[in-house]
């Protein structure tokens, strides 16, 4: 079974999903390990009463980026991660995590990419920039993870219409719902190898951090 490393920043209603999903077992993976850049987070509230190891790891425990980067990657690799999912996530992932996870790092977007991506795109921000540019669609996307904020592969998109009288906060919470279901939807099919090559177990780096 797929062990997962979960980073989280939010409300964490992805990550939710994500777990609701593993425990009714439609979603054949593990939970390991949730980390996230705000301790008082939902999401890391919701972690914890999975019963998943929590750890906060941020700039706050660790102000040079590069420290921090490392106490990430060496935190899932403690907890034996093969797959690492952002579920509103909202800070880059750093080059040593990524060189530790290549291929294997997930993320879902709010808006069609690459035309509605990059720093500062996400959540509300996202929809109102579909909304201003008239689109009359936008889009779910889930893709792989690279150094550059929503720049890796597209590897499932689901359109919806965007409505004549949406709102950005309308169109937000039907995105939203969609995320739900087709985040786990394509995490299934990634797992199964229909989606991305499957799963290789990391190497442990020599020495591991605990919780960073």
């Amino acid at each position: 079974m797929v062990r997962l490393g979960l980073l989280a920043s939010g409300r964490g209603t992805n990550l939710q999903a994500i777990l609701d999903a593993c425990r009714a077992q439609r979603l054949p993976a593990l939970p390991t390990v949730a980390i996230g850049n705000n301790a008082d987070s939902e999401a890391l509230q919701r972690a914890a009463r999975y019963g998943l190891p929590v750890c906060h790891l941020s700039g706050r425990t660790h102000p040079a980026p590069g420290l921090l980067d490392a106490a990430i990657r060496d935190t899932l690799l403690r907890y034996r991660a093969d797959w690492v999912v952002l579920a509103g996530y909202l800070r880059p992932v750093g080059a040593k995590t990524i060189a530790a996870f290549r291929g294997r790092i997930v993320n879902i977007h709010p808006g069609p990419l690459p035309a509605y991506g990059g720093r500062g795109m996400y959540g509300i921000h996202v929809h109102r920039a579909v909304l201003a540019a008239g689109e009359r669609r936008t889009a779910v996307s889930v893709h792989m993870v690279e150094a550059e904020y929503d720049s890796g592969a597209v590897v499932a998109e689901r359109a919806l219409p965007v409505r004549p009288d949406d709102t950005a906060e309308t169109l937000a919470a039907r995105v939203l719902e969609t995320e739900h279901r087709f985040y786990v939807e394509t995490l299934a099919r990634i797992f199964a190898g229909r989606l991305a090559p499957p799963p290789r177990p990391p190497q442990a780096p020599a020495e591991r951090a605990r919780c960073g």
